[in-house]
């Protein structure tokens, strides 16, 4: 069924999106475990998530959430925000769902981030917003070689099928893909997923004052292996 939630004016039809998944120890941030246990990953990840709405809120956009989980969790997590649940299948297909989605609703264009990076800088879902008076489709590298944000204005379903999700080539292949379905593909400074220790530590170097980098900057796993 067709979810009607994009409103007319035209700010709201400039739609960002919030992937996010709900905060269940052993379900989130499982590469962070070791060294942090799976009480304290999804402690992490509740956090990043938090810090990425807020601070994408506070810069004037208005997020939908594309949840998986526990539909109850988000609603008193963010009562005032809207809610989509994601469908089944890999991450390609509720990427693809999700932006067929909006874009049935009224999107006139849709920009999708995770809580993979709460520092992400604000600047640059502005920039992927205005890319997209161009082309048809924006994305933002990752350090690992996927992406921390994809938009478009123009659904291509193809974009999301026949990629290795998970491993270094999605960037890589995303763009060829592009390149075969005559995508117009921006590409938008890279930046850091924290997913990983790697990850991590330059996450902890690089936005020490975050409320999610205070978090696990603390515990003791992280302390005793920073050293």
């Amino acid at each position: 069924m067709m979810v009607s939630w994009v409103k007319t004016d035209s700010s709201r039809r400039k739609v960002l999106g919030v992937f996010a998944r709900e905060p269940l120890p052993g379900r989130v941030k499982t590469r962070l475990s070791p060294p942090l246990s799976a009480i304290e990953a999804a402690e992490f990840y509740r956090l990043s998530l938090q810090e990425t709405v807020d601070r994408m809120s506070l810069a004037g956009f208005d997020p939908v959430i594309f949840f998986a989980g526990g539909k109850d969790y988000f609603r008193q997590a963010f009562p005032a925000l809207l809610l989509v649940e994601q469908r089944e299948g890999d991450l390609g297909a509720r990427l693809d769902q999700a932006l067929a989605e909006g874009f049935a609703a009224g999107a006139e264009a849709l920009v999708l981030i995770g809580s993979d990076s709460p520092d992400i800088p604000v600047r640059l879902v502005e920039e992927a917003f205005e890319s997209l008076s161009e082309a048809e489709a924006v994305v933002a590298p990752a350090v690992d070689g996927g992406y921390v944000l994809i938009g478009e204005r123009r659904h291509c379903p193809a974009l999301f099928r026949e990629v290795p999700w998970g491993g270094a080539r999605v960037m890589e292949v995303t763009r060829n893909i592009a390149r075969r379905e005559k995508v117009r593909l921006a590409e938008l400074a890279e930046w850091d997923d924290v997913d990983d220790w790697p990850s991590l530590v330059r996450f902890l170097r690089r936005s020490p004052g975050l409320a999610s980098a205070r978090y696990v900057g603390g515990l003791k796993s992280v302390m005793a292996r920073e050293e």
